[in-house]
């Protein structure tokens, strides 16, 4: 019988899942209008405008593993109000700011509410093993849902209540998550003792992993591609508004191009997911990245609204295929105990990715032609493309499982048998799926035979038995 989310696991995905709209809506409303409402301030200057745009981002790098840390020692929900207090307090500086200088301070201390891994832990410890996915995957939408729709709505509110406006209506959000986390997330576990082992403190970095995670060249290449791909949004939302302006469409408008953008954008991802069948992960990488260069090769040509259109979907296509699918890839070369750590360097690098995007975006906006930055984001998406044809060691190693349904489940047995499967032939990876009754096994497959992993499994389990 298939089990189905208690009414307390929905609630807490659904509460959770609000917490990261409201948080990512506060952050990103801003992005597309910064580069043009923020002219009014006296001390205006390229380099602020960039820092403004993607400054969250070094705070969030720096201090999203230490408070993913943290939560373990002082608790999730503790560490989630530190967090929302300080996008609360650098959303309100930001609103009450009388000049540029202070409005970037705000914004760097929006930035420091790093409590995605908090947030995500605390969804682990208050739902079972068997319904987690469901739970994270109304979380997962929610990131999806809230980035989108802090583009279409940042343009048509800065009309309405002002780029201060924005920022003091993001204190309020931030102030709305407190009751959303204290009354609709329950401070009971779901977990069961036996499924420790498997519970959110294993999904957190650990500082002892850092070291050798941070040197795994797979990895290294991994973190450079997101920091890459997020230093070229922050400078495509750089240098477009200020293009649709020079164009002569109002700031309040521009919501009907990113409409466009994003949703012909989905179509494009699609069309690259269904090519996952016929075209290696390398090969679709490569693609990808192809596509966002000739969104920037068409962003230097004299500009054009239909040409800055077709440039966003192109770009965007490429981008959200990366986007989705590289921290799949990262959870699938880190092993088991250590995916946490893992991540948490993956988002350390994708917001530092937006911090630098807008440095070097605020730098090159101040060139007499745009099209230096331009040339920059060419330059940077060829670094990508090279990387990604070292991920070709990727596309042999697949996760498998062998059905022990038939077998009766010994803790000593089944630790002798995960032991033994470990050292086979291109084994990365072993463990256990003891409600599904599951052997899963990482491996290359080129070099692992899984008949070879079946005959093993059965002859163990029938020695045994005849003992």
């Amino acid at each position: 019988m298939q089990q189905s989310l208690h009414p307390s696991e929905l609630r807490t995905g659904i509460s959770l899942a609000s917490v990261y709209i409201c948080r990512m809506l506060g952050l990103f409303m801003v992005i597309p209008v910064i580069a043009v409402a923020a002219k009014d301030y006296p001390d205006y200057s390229p380099l602020l405008i960039g820092i403004a745009i993607g400054g969250y981002g070094l705070t969030q790098a720096i201090l999203q593993i230490p408070f993913g840390i943290l939560s373990d020692k002082w608790g999730r929900k503790p560490i989630i109000y530190i967090g929302l207090s300080l996008f609360g307090i650098g959303s309100l500086i930001a609103g009450l700011a009388d000049s540029l200088v202070m409005m970037t301070a705000g914004r760097l201390l929006q930035g420091a509410g790093a409590i995605a891994g908090a947030v995500m832990a605390l969804a682990a410890d208050t739902t079972r093993e068997s319904q987690r996915a469901k739970v994270m995957a109304i979380i997962g939408v929610s990131i999806g849902f809230s980035f989108y729709l802090a583009l279409l709505l940042g343009p048509v509110l800065v009309s309405a209540i002002g780029l201060q406006g924005i920022f003091l209506f993001t204190a309020g959000l931030a102030l709305l998550c407190f009751p959303i986390v204290h009354f609709g997330v329950p401070n009971t576990s779901l977990n069961t003792p036996d499924s420790e082992e498997n519970s959110a403190v294993s999904n957190l970095p650990k500082a002892s992993q850092l070291p050798a995670l941070i040197k795994n060249p797979l990895l290294v290449r991994l973190n450079i591609m997101v920091l890459s791909i997020h230093l070229l949004i922050t400078m495509f939302f750089i240098y477009v508004p200020v293009q649709l302006i020079d164009l002569g469409m109002a700031l309040n408008r521009h919501y009907e191009a990113y409409l466009m953008v994003l949703c012909s954008s989905i179509l494009g991802l699609v069309v690259l997911m269904r090519l996952s069948n016929k075209l290696t992960i390398s090969n679709l990488f490569s693609l990808s990245t192809l596509l966002m260069a000739i969104a920037f090769v068409i962003f230097t040509q004299q500009p054009n609204y239909f040409y800055l259109v077709i440039a966003g979907v192109v770009f965007f296509s490429g981008f959200n295929y990366l986007e989705a699918k590289m921290p799949a890839m990262v959870s699938t070369i880190a092993p088991k105990e250590q995916k946490g750590s893992a991540m948490g360097i993956y988002a350390s690098f994708q917001f530092f990715g937006a911090f630098l995007g807008g440095t070097l975006g605020g730098i090159f906006s101040s060139f007499e032609s745009t099209n230096t930055g331009f040339y920059l984001c060419l330059i940077i998406i060829f670094i990508i493309s090279l990387l990604a044809r070292g991920l070709a060691k990727l596309e042999n190693i697949k996760l498998l499982s062998i059905d022990i349904k038939q077998h009766e489940l010994e803790d000593d047995v089944l630790e002798n048998l995960l032991e033994k499967l470990s050292k086979l032939n291109g084994v990365k990876e072993v463990s256990a799926d003891l409600p599904g009754k599951l052997v899963l096994i990482k491996a290359d497959v080129n070099r692992f035979d899984v008949r070879e992993a079946k005959g093993y499994i059965d002859r163990l389990f029938s020695n045994n038995n005849s003992d």
